[in-house]
């Protein structure tokens, strides 16, 4: 039975939750495999908002085991508090799972996180300053502190005065920041083990164990392609991989366990914080955009950069992943205008290209090369057959379709779960 993977295929905030949240509603886990709280997915159940940053979307539906794997890094503050909110919404997470494996995001990560942000001064990278890139610099550097260590605190103790041995040294000779006490931060993550444990498993056996008796796992990615350590716009980009192939090293299952992986990707493109964006809009087309469209971070609330369709990018992320299907989310917000471009390709000190530059630098150059495909001024929201779009919304799929080399299966038209036009069946 199916292992299904779903990635961002822009710069993030393509509509992954709601995506997430619709093909929970058909499957026995979702599970998170990379990133943070540095991330937000929106859900929106009957009318209701959820704004999810660290749970896994699928921990709003019945019957479904929301998973956080061992390629996450945990902030304890963040999920209690994520966890309480829903509950006192009325909804359950006592179902929640976490691998033991997980790092967790202690506060001298976050201290540590804006205190560098800042002093970069105009080479900052728009981090979300909650701590994430540290951590996983102390992944990658052997000091860091996973779920398991809240069950030994002699282990843990000793562990958070080896980072803050290093850290300390920074912040006060460097920095100018006082010192931070190991005793107190160990002190804080130890109040949350007997709240972590009944949470706690071993990730890659239970998901292994799922697939094996023919559940269907939903893996969920944080972030998107262009924000991926390896493949993405380095580096602006995150600290972890939120392509497909983090599915695997984010969870300990094998490459052949899963069956698809689905794109999404808005009918226009965003992005939230520093670096590249051949087809930004810094005028009030970028601005209508915005306004329309409700671009703003989930997390951060920061307003999101916007553009036109980058075709692109989108056949990047289609090649990088390995897509099967694609998700092409707020096709609605583009209703009303005239005339709307998709780039095409780019031109690159005066040569054209029609895939990814091969160097960063080539990249800070592109400036896209639009196709211009006639509007639309009728109100989809409504429809729920592609045949009910009009014929020049269907031209623009259908041409996103072509230029990515990837189906599109599903089309979204509005914010709530009802509003998609399903064109090909994306599970089972």
């Amino acid at each position: 039975m199916p292992g299904i993977v779903v990635v961002g295929a822009q710069w993030g905030d393509e509509g992954k939750g709601k995506a997430t949240d619709q093909f929970g509603q058909d499957v026995d886990y979702v599970v998170k495999f990379n990133g943070g709280n540095n991330a937000g997915h929106t859900v929106v159940i009957d009318g209701e908002k959820f704004a999810f940053h660290l749970l896994p979307a699928g921990v709003l539906t019945p019957g479904v085991i929301p998973i956080i794997g061992n390629g996450v890094v945990v902030d304890l503050e963040v999920l209690f508090a994520e966890i309480a909110e829903i509950e006192a919404r009325g909804k359950d997470a006592s179902c929640l799972r976490i691998s033991s494996d997980a790092h967790i995001i202690p506060s001298y990560n976050r201290i540590m996180d804006r205190t560098t942000e800042r002093f970069l001064g105009a080479r900052q990278l728009g981090t979300t300053g909650r701590g994430i890139g540290p951590t996983y610099a102390d992944k990658m550097n052997r000091i860091g502190i996973r779920i398991q260590d809240l069950f030994d605190p002699s282990i843990l103790r000793q562990k958070v005065s080896s980072a803050l041995e290093q850290k300390n040294g920074l912040l006060t000779k460097l920095f100018n920041r006082p010192a931070i006490d190991p005793d107190a931060v160990a002190d804080e993550l130890l109040s949350y083990a007997d709240r972590v444990r009944p949470m706690v498993i071993d990730c890659g056996l239970e998901l292994n164990n799922a697939l094996d008796a023919g559940k269907t796992v939903l893996f969920e990615a944080g972030q998107a392609t262009m924000l991926d350590i390896d493949h993405g716009t380095y580096p602006f980009v995150t600290s972890s991989n939120p392509t497909a192939g983090g599915a695997c090293t984010g969870t300990g299952v094998g490459p052949t366990r899963i069956d698809s992986v689905i794109g999404v990707a808005k009918a226009y493109t965003t992005r939230v914080g520093e670096g590249p964006f051949p087809t930004e809009l810094t005028d009030a087309m970028g601005e209508r955009l915005r306004a329309e469209g409700g671009e703003f971070g989930v997390t951060t609330g920061r307003p999101r950069r916007c553009g036109w369709h980058d075709a692109v990018v989108t056949r990047y992320a289609a090649r990088v992943n390995g897509l099967t299907d694609l998700v092409l989310t707020k096709l609605d917000v583009l209703t009303g205008h005239e005339e709307i471009p998709i780039c095409v390709a780019y031109d690159v000190d005066g040569e054209r290209t029609d895939e990814m530059p091969l160097t960063q630098t080539g990249f800070h150059h592109a400036t896209p090369i639009y196709e211009i495909m006639p509007g639309w001024s009728e109100d989809i929201t409504g429809a729920r057959d592609f045949s009910d779009l009009p014929r020049a919304a269907r031209d623009y799929v259908e041409r996103i379709e072509e230029l990515s080399r990837c189906r599109v299966s599903a089309i979204g038209v509005g914010a709530g779960r009802e509003a998609t036009i399903v064109r090909h069946r994306l599970l089972g």
